[in-house]
């Protein structure tokens, strides 16, 4: 089951990196889709490659609300056609580095060529899984991600990776898709759904208690998007599921968030 789950997402995003497609997966989706839709303002908009943010497959901002510094070097997980890699290149300046580690080759050329697009010396991308990051220990000051971490079918391990990566005093800042309460089962069964950033989402307090486990501290889950019946229905109808039973039922239930976490100083 993991291995198709794994290779779905690896399809879906591979097919996202030559054509525009949403989070839920709805192809030429503008901005109808309730998920990735409005996450950047007209500057962010205009500082990266029009190719780099139709390629964006997020639910949040995590460049925008993540404390990035002059200097510090920032890691992105799963960073897709490279846009928060780039914003954050630009935030910490040349003297710091941002780096997207990405499985999909597709993703990972189309990121290459984007940053290249925007003359952004100080980026780097690495072919690798989020499970298993191709970092030593304790390489960089941030970990962002958007979206992404929901899609892993081994979360521990991922947050576990973070966690090793990270300096003492490091900070987790990721955006995801997060459940308030219980899902039904054929929500949760669906490979489709599962590339499209809600199967896989975990309940907020098991992210809290996930994050804790692996040494985190000072964790926080704040809500960025609550997502209403409509937004649900426009997610769900195209997957087979019950949209007007369901939706109504996952209202409020469904949200975006931002995860902050520190790693402690030793």
């Amino acid at each position: 089951m993991s291995t198709d789950i794994k290779e779905t997402v690896r399809q879906r995003y591979a097919e996202a990196a030559t054509s525009k497609s949403c989070c839920g997966g709805a192809s030429d989706c503008g901005d109808a889709d309730p998920i990735t839709r409005d996450l950047y303002d007209d500057l962010q908009r205009q500082d990266v490659p029009a190719a780099a943010l139709e390629a964006s497959l997020g639910c949040g901002n995590p460049t925008a609300l993540a404390e990035l510094a002059e200097g510090e070097t920032v890691l992105d997980l799963g960073s897709g056609g490279g846009i928060d890699v780039i914003l954050s290149a630009r935030r910490v300046g040349l003297t710091g580095r941002a780096i997207g580690v990405d499985m999909t080759d597709e993703m990972l050329a189309l990121a290459r060529r984007n940053a290249t697009e925007a003359g952004i010396p100080n980026v780097e991308f690495r072919k690798g899984e989020i499970e298993a990051l191709p970092l030593v220990d304790e390489e960089v000051d941030v970990v962002i991600s958007n979206c992404v971490i929901n899609l892993s079918v081994d979360k521990p391990r991922v947050l576990a990776e973070a966690f090793r990566v990270l300096k003492p005093g490091g900070r987790f800042a990721v955006s995801d898709v997060v459940v308030r309460g219980e899902i039904p089962n054929e929500i949760r069964k669906s490979l489709e759904l599962w590339a499209g950033c809600v199967a896989g989402a975990l309940e907020e307090d098991e992210y809290r208690t996930l994050l804790a486990e692996v040494g985190f501290t000072q964790i926080e889950v704040e809500p960025t998007r609550i997502y209403d019946a409509t937004d649900v229905e426009a997610v769900l109808e195209d997957h087979g599921i019950d949209v007007a039973t369901r939706a109504e039922a996952l209202e409020g239930r469904l949200i975006s968030a931002f995860i902050r976490a520190r790693k402690p100083v030793v």
